[in-house]
């Protein structure tokens, strides 16, 4: 399973970190995996960078959650603050949660104008089907091989990605991921899967995606190639769902949203993970037309998705990514480390494609004998050794995962490259 390590037993861990490990694999048990062979522990962080017990700094390279940076003072007041005020469910009536709604919408297309608040991505995917289905009348489902869209019992019926102890559902099909951006290949391929879907009887609901293919990879280029994939969808009588709980908010370097990048406008999107820099906070966003004959038809009442601490958070959120030019940041930055990459692969056989879009790139690391996923897993803890913290991800788990949050600068990008090169020498 990518970016899922069990500790080995050569591993030496301190006393106090030994007795937690033990804990944690007694109470959770083995369904709570950790990332690396030496589990970190992090104890505090600032920006870009996460402490240790014992005081030293590890540059997070993959913590997308933090989106702004890790314990932003910002975002840190506007939570505590709030939380020193009524902190209500949303049956009661709330300024704040109609200023963030009314807030995100402002970033998103005009004929998206409704907002809905949850406290987990895999509950905004849950509720975007049901809204699809009520929409379409139909129930079947196409996503990509490897996609992750969370772990409700609806949800993971289509999310292949985790694993085969989790079958999808008789109204689910896949598709290759799109991997090289050849439009007209994934448009057939979805095309074909809704054919499927209906010779089995199946009608149609839902087209879902993470815009930027997370899970099977990283597949971004070229911009616009997803667009053929919607159409087909469409044709085929299903909302298109975005899920951008990945690329979302300024993720890709290209506005705030990924989607945007295929010139696309969904029915249904669909956020979570950044939008609260770590505080649990998700949402769904629709046109009015199948939200509101959702909404009249089912009673949907989320206790917590909307309070006034989360809606609180998530503007702050906004306004330091808008402020500090973190969408901007993410482009330049990437820019620069795309190019630092390009000249490691040059130098390391083990580097193959690198893929990606602002500070979401995904590098492929092979062997004599193609996709090298014991490689990449050894270049992962290679680098956490030395106090820099990636992922993998991929169909193959062979693919280094970069996902900083969107404060990492050229100089956080300079010792990652100073530090993958050294680890890539010693491969």
């Amino acid at each position: 399973m990518p970016n899922a390590d069990v500790p080995s037993d050569d591993v030496t861990l301190g006393p106090e970190s030994a007795a937690l490990l033990e804990r944690r694999e007694r109470l959770p048990g083995g369904a709570s995996r950790l990332s690396y062979e030496r589990p970190f522990r992090p104890v505090r962080g600032q920006g870009c960078i996460l402490y240790d017990a014992a005081g030293n700094g590890h540059l997070d390279a993959c913590n997308s959650v933090a989106s702004v940076g890790h314990c932003h003072p910002r975002v840190v007041g506007a939570l505590a603050r709030q939380a020193g005020a009524p902190d209500t469910h949303t049956g009661d009536l709330g300024g704040e949660v109609v200023d963030y709604a009314e807030r995100l919408l402002t970033t998103l297309p005009a004929a998206i104008d409704r907002a809905v608040f949850t406290c987990t991505g895999s509950e905004a995917n849950d509720l975007a089907v049901r809204i699809a289905r009520h929409a379409t009348g139909g129930t079947g489902v196409v996503v990509t091989e490897t996609a992750c869209h969370g772990t409700t019992a609806d949800v993971a019926a289509f999310s292949p990605s985790l694993g085969p102890g989790v079958p999808l559902g008789a109204d689910v099909r896949t598709v290759p991921a799109p991997v090289g951006g050849d439009a007209d290949a994934f448009a057939a391929a979805v095309r074909a899967a809704f054919a499927d879907l209906a010779r089995n009887g199946v009608r149609p609901a839902a087209f879902i995606c993470d815009t930027i293919f997370a899970s099977d990879g990283v597949c971004a280029d070229p911009p616009g190639f997803l667009a053929a994939a919607v159409d087909a969808a469409r044709e085929a009588g299903a909302v298109f769902i975005a899920d951008e709980v990945q690329a979302g908010l300024g993720r890709t370097g290209a506005g705030m949203w990924g989607f945007s990048r295929h010139r696309v406008v969904p029915d249904l999107v669909t956020a979570g993970k950044s939008m609260g820099n770590g505080h649990p906070v998700a949402a769904l966003f629709g046109r009015h037309g199948p939200v509101d004959a959702f909404g009249q038809s089912a009673r949907d009442f989320d206790t917590f998705g909307g309070n006034p601490v989360s809606c609180a958070v998530g503007l702050a959120v906004l306004g330091v990514i808008e402020d500090e030019g973190l969408i901007e940041n993410a482009k330049t930055t990437s820019e620069r480390l795309r190019l630092d990459l390009a000249e490691l692969a040059g130098e390391h056989a083990a580097i193959g494609e690198i893929r990606g879009a602002g500070l979401f790139i995904g590098i492929d690391i092979v062997g004599e004998a193609g996709a090298d996923a014991a490689g990449a897993a050894r270049i992962v803890n290679g680098l956490r050794e030395k106090r820099v913290l990636i992922g993998a991800t991929g169909p193959k788990a062979n693919v280094l995962k970069i996902r900083p949050p969107l404060v990492f600068g050229p100089r956080e990008a300079d010792f990652l490259i100073e530090m993958l090169d050294d680890v890539l020498s010693r491969h």
